[in-house]
């Protein structure tokens, strides 16, 4: 028995193959194992004993695990649980999150994660609950993301994360990946939610008045100014703060901003009384912000400020498995807004599916509403698809940017930037461009480099070395 492990670990899961995984990578650890089929035995085993920590899975033989906890905490309180479960869906995370586990985990799990967490669990005791906080929506509220890709379950969990706190959350991903869903699930599923969501697009103000429109201004702060006006800070007190497009800020704003960040405080352009503000910020960018701060245009503290959570949205083509329910979802929203009702068939779906959606679900959303007005039948099926929005035109594979720009571009930019001493090119070059993959890397698995390896597709070893000779910090990029 492992010696952080005092007593032994509880497994609730009705599914052999998965048992059976996962007692034999846990007791490779040393830890002993009982294993349960059901809510009625796993009741039994914890009025016998102890156990360092649960985990469970959601759906077992005799009803819902993760709906019974609740006896669970009645006979163990400061066991921590961690849940299990198939249904890879935002409500199921943050049912979990609701019901304080120590952890999450949507099937298809990574075992190397699992264990580790087992590790921690078994040495750490579950946070106390925020009894100022309401109860999070449970079963059968409306979750405002679609998809159980393996690639939206980070997201689920990293949101689940931040439910409970108030650290500032960066959003990244690609035009029409979702970044304002997730601002708006943080908001109306956390602590917040009683309070305004104010969301503000910086790139569709003009540079010379995002001061005003983020801070308010004073009555003859400048021409036009014909009354005081309260701005977005002030109208999202006590509430969150969604700051679309950041990456487009100017710089001035760019050092207001960090400066009301870091003080909590903020002046009226004009204005000489400096006013508190409680909010919680939230910010969203479809650029790449690393090159942008090595070329002076966005502020290096003002990112990391903002990047304390980092939550990376996945382009569709990266979850094409997501496809056929969000189709069928944006059908749904379609009918309810006044269009046809249809149905695609699994072909029309198969059709969807091969297509490269640059603009994302943002561009699915447009073509389903286009495929619900415009089809001649109930049954829309790949003919209409295809008569309807044309023939797939650019294969998933190739480069967004036509095979022009791309590392090259990068490369002349950096070269101009920097301007190397002949012999020094090539390890400069190497060193400028690993640093940003592997701060990529890492922010994509929230600092978990056993992942961000995977990612890269090299040894776990290596990793650590160049994190080590890089002076890079993982930590910086862990959730919590």
């Amino acid at each position: 028995m492992a010696a952080n492990a005092p007593n032994p670990i509880l497994l609730v899961e009705d599914d052999a193959a998965i048992a059976t995984v996962i007692i034999a990578a846990l007791e490779d650890e040393g830890f002993a194992i009982a294993h349960c089929t059901s809510i009625a035995a796993r009741d039994a085993q914890l009025a016998a004993r102890r156990f360092a920590v649960m985990l469970t899975d959601v759906i077992l033989e005799d009803g819902d695990g993760l709906a019974s906890l609740t006896a669970v905490r009645d006979r163990a309180p400061d066991m921590p649980v961690i849940v299990l479960s198939a249904q890879n869906t935002l409500d199921t995370a943050v049912r979990a999150s609701e019901s304080e586990a120590f952890e999450y985990f949507p099937k298809p799990f990574d075992l190397d994660e699992l264990v580790h967490a087992v590790r921690q669990a078994a040495g750490t005791r579950p946070a106390a609950p925020d009894e100022a906080g309401a109860a999070i929506p449970g079963e059968g509220e409306k979750m405002p993301l679609v998809g159980r890709s393996p690639a939206m379950q980070g997201v689920y969990r990293m949101i689940t994360r931040v439910l409970r706190n108030d650290l500032t959350v960066l959003v990244t991903g690609e035009s029409g990946t979702g970044k304002e869903l997730v601002a708006e699930a943080i908001h109306e599923l956390g602590n917040r939610r009683t309070g305004p969501f104010v969301a503000v697009n910086t790139a569709a103000i003009p540079a010379d008045l995002v001061e005003s429109e983020l801070f308010g201004h004073e009555k003859g702060a400048f021409t036009g100014a014909i009354a005081q006006a309260i701005g977005k800070f002030e109208q999202a007190n006590g509430g969150t703060l969604f700051l679309d497009e950041i990456g487009d800020m100017p710089a001035e704003a760019q050092t207001r901003l960090l400066r009301a960040l870091q003080s909590g405080r903020i002046r009226r352009v004009g204005g000489r009384q400096e006013i508190a503000v409680n909010v919680r910020i939230i910010a969203a960018t479809n650029r790449d912000l690393t090159p942008m701060i090595a070329a002076g245009t966005f502020r290096e503290d003002l990112f990391y400020r903002l990047n304390v959570v980092p939550i990376v949205l996945p382009p569709l083509r990266e979850r094409r498995e997501d496809i056929a329910a969000l189709a069928q979802h944006f059908l749904v929203l379609a009918a309810e807004d006044g269009l046809p009702r249809r149905l695609l068939t699994p072909e029309a779906i198969e059709r969807l599916e091969q297509r490269n959606w640059r603009g994302n679900v943002r561009e699915l959303r447009n073509v389903v509403y286009r495929l619900a007005l415009m089809a001649r039948e109930e049954r829309i099926d790949a003919d209409a698809v295809i008569d309807i929005i044309g023939p797939e035109i650019v294969p998933a594979n190739l480069p967004q940017d036509g095979g022009q720009g791309g590392f090259g571009a990068a490369l002349t930019t950096w070269l101009a930037g920097e301007n190397p001493p002949p012999g020094a090119l090539y390890h400069r070059a190497l060193a400028a461009f690993e640093r940003p993959l592997i701060e990529y890397a890492l922010g994509r698995t929230g600092g978990n480099q056993l992942r961000a390896a995977q990612l890269l597709g090299i040894n776990r070893n290596t990793l650590r070395k160049r994190i080590g000779e890089l002076g890079l910090e993982p930590d910086r990029f862990s959730p919590l």
